[in-house]
């Protein structure tokens, strides 16, 4: 498709309507196919943006799923009510709502793997050393020396 959606800090982007044409019609092609969706997209400060068309869920075979993780935000499949599954077309949508709150262990869990990873950026041969020319560093930086 050659459209990259990445914004800064790893957020993405919202799309031109040109760009969101060409998405949806890729989209489309390649969902009639696939028995399960999961989508997961955000745009800070934004209601989330529609990727699975209703048209696109009509494709799907029947008994195909979609998981909607985005529902919080109104959900990337048009056809998602946050906070409920919902059968449409022969199609199962899931869109729970908050889904690190109903596994707290596994959220503990990769939330001390983020800070882990953190600290390996932060830390060489036992001392702090950031590299202020890495994104994550440089983007999670509040003060720097003298800089406040």
């Amino acid at each position: 498709m050659g459209i990259s959606a990445s914004g800064e800090g790893g957020y993405a982007r919202e799309l031109t309507d040109d760009e969101r044409a060409q998405q949806q019609k890729a989209l489309e092609e390649a969902i009639s196919g696939f028995d399960v969706v999961i989508t997961t997209a955000l745009v800070p400060g934004r209601p989330a943006p529609t990727l699975v068309t209703a048209a696109a869920v009509e494709a799907m075979k029947p008994g195909s799923v979609v998981v909607d993780l985005a529902g919080e935000t109104g959900g990337n499949c048009e056809l998602t009510e946050p906070g409920r599954t919902v059968v449409k077309h022969d199609v199962t949508i899931a869109a729970p709502l908050n889904l690190p709150a109903t596994m707290p262990e596994h959220a503990s869990e990769l939330y001390s793997k983020n800070i882990t990873a953190l600290l390996d950026l932060l830390i060489k041969d036992g001392r702090l050393a950031p590299d202020f020319d890495d994104e994550v560093i440089a983007q999670s930086c509040v003060t720097r020396g003298k800089d406040s």
